[in-house]
């Protein structure tokens, strides 16, 4: 899929009658929800909205994402031109627009479907292009959870499969791109810088309460917006099980976060093109905003150090935020719909005291509080979640919070008990917190120290200062081995072996 604003002519004065047709360019948005429809309604407010198209899905409503008491708050001039957006004449008649409209009027069009219609609406779009002659048209996506090929029972990040996708990404609550006085950041990344920067010039002039900036690493932002939307789901059931326990909750965010970011630096380790993104670049990407060209962490391995981690996509301001601000719990509106799925799951845990059965009583919980399955993306994240682990090798240890609320859902029954005991009890989740982020062969050792009685552990520290043999010692003394002497286990060490095995 070819996906940029240039053809591959050096003519200068083509290349300058492009640049200029960019920056006089529209921005469509297809398959209106309440993101690009609440964004909208701001470009409405602040500009008129005179460089934006609409056009929603087919049987939709433009405003059908509002709820009707939102739409009475509305003021009238605002919708009417955004109705204006989302329609055109043919003859004396209106019509609402259709993808080909924007394929035809704008040179970036943004699918904002989710992941249930994303990859047809792409195809459809891709089509289009080729069709109307349009191919210098730039397609993005906001699609927030990972997507499932059923034919090879596979999961995986959109923009891995289309490397020149972009992609827009931007933190907000419900109603905040609605009031006139509030702003927000947002990031729009394109494996090619130049296509980037003028990608986000676009989107940034649309509205001087949005401020939108260029990056190339459209695989990470589309991977940390789906791991996001799972630890918002945490997020909400931590914020609300654990009100009372305020110490927790610094620890609980702060790893949620901090796991995102590790999760998205080891998958950017897997890009197809990672070797091309930094060198093949018109400039530095420091000349995008990004304060050094590279940031890289490394192992040492066998007595070679390996790099293991791309961190450069963490110089996003915009992208970071909207990690931290999707676990944030509102002073005022309301907060994200996942966050909100986390609250529903900890008031039923607290009632029921027990995890839900399976995916479909948390669904049916959702929906008995109002909250539709459909807007629930960090849901269909995870249930995809162990086959995102193994596409992308992400470690255990890296995921330990997103781990611990998949199998809170949806493992079997006899390991649910002691999962809950975790989840509902502050010291236990803390010291869960604490011991789940080491490797695995790392916590022989702090096992080991806490069962000295036991032969085969002071065994194993001995053999750890002898340096030859601290292989062949991790390799004789398991896990099961040490622990199999103590037989009163704490919850979060048992929940640890469970997921530890069925991960592996």
């Amino acid at each position: 899929m070819e996906n940029n604003f240039f053809d591959n002519g050096i003519d200068p004065i083509s290349i300058e009658n492009r640049i200029n047709q960019i920056e006089t360019g529209k921005v469509g948005f297809y398959s209106v929800g309440l993101y690009p429809a609440s964004l909208a309604y701001n470009c409405a407010m602040q500009n008129m909205g005179e460089n934006l198209l609409l056009s929603p899905r087919p049987g939709r409503k433009l405003l059908g994402a509002f709820p009707n008491e939102s739409i009475e708050g509305m003021d009238q001039i605002h919708v009417e031109r955004m109705l204006a957006m989302g329609s055109h004449k043919e003859g004396e008649e209106t019509v609402n627009n259709k993808l080909s409209d924007l394929i035809l009027r704008c040179e970036l069009v943004i699918l904002s479907a989710n992941s249930k219609h994303i990859q047809s609406d792409l195809q459809e779009a891709i089509r289009l292009r080729i069709q109307l002659q349009r191919q210098r048209v730039v397609i993005a996506c906001l699609a927030g959870s990972f997507c499932h090929d059923a034919v090879n029972n596979q999961s995986y990040v959109l923009c891995e499969k289309y490397q020149s996708l972009a992609f827009f990404s931007g933190f907000h609550r419900h109603g905040a791109l609605r009031n006139p006085l509030d702003s927000f950041t947002a990031n729009f990344t394109h494996p090619d810088a130049l296509s980037a920067m003028l990608g986000a010039r676009m989107l940034d002039k649309l509205s001087p309460n949005i401020q939108v900036s260029p990056g190339v690493h459209n695989l990470e932002a589309q991977y940390i917006k789906a791991a996001k939307n799972m630890a918002s789901v945490f997020a909400g059931f931590g914020h609300t099980f654990h009100s009372d326990n305020q110490g927790l909750l610094p620890t609980l965010l702060t790893l949620l976060l901090n796991q995102c970011l590790d999760q998205a630096a080891s998958v950017s380790m897997c890009r197809k093109d990672r070797i091309e993104l930094y060198k093949n670049q018109p400039f530095s990407l420091t000349e995008l905003g990004y304060g050094v060209q590279r940031i890289e962490a490394a192992l040492i391995r066998d007595g070679d150090m390996e790099q293991v981690r791309d961190h450069t996509f963490s110089q996003l301001t915009a992208m970071v935020a909207d990690v931290r601000g999707s676990m944030m719990y509102p002073q005022n509106g309301t907060p994200t719909r996942n966050f909100i799925a986390g609250q529903i799951l900890a008031k039923n845990m607290k009632k029921f005291r027990r995890c839900p059965e399976n995916i479909d009583e948390f669904i049916d919980w959702c929906e008995t509080s109002g909250l539709k399955s459909g807007a629930l993306e960090g849901l269909r994240s995870l249930e995809y979640w162990p086959q995102i682990i193994v596409s992308y090798s992400i470690p255990l240890h890296d995921a330990s919070l997103i781990n611990l609320l998949y199998m809170a859902i949806f493992a079997e029954s006899e390991f649910k008990n002691n999962i809950f005991d975790v989840m509902a009890d502050s010291r236990e989740l803390t010291n869960y917190c604490q011991e789940s982020v080491r490797p695995t062969h790392s916590r022989k050792y702090a096992e080991a120290l806490n069962n000295l009685a036991d032969p085969e552990s002071i065994q194993l520290l001995v053999n750890s200062v002898i340096s030859k043999n601290i292989i062949s010692a991790q390799k004789k003394h398991s896990n099961s081995q040490i622990l199999k002497s103590n037989t009163n286990i704490p919850s979060y060490i048992k929940t640890m072996k469970s997921i530890e095995g069925f991960f592996n």
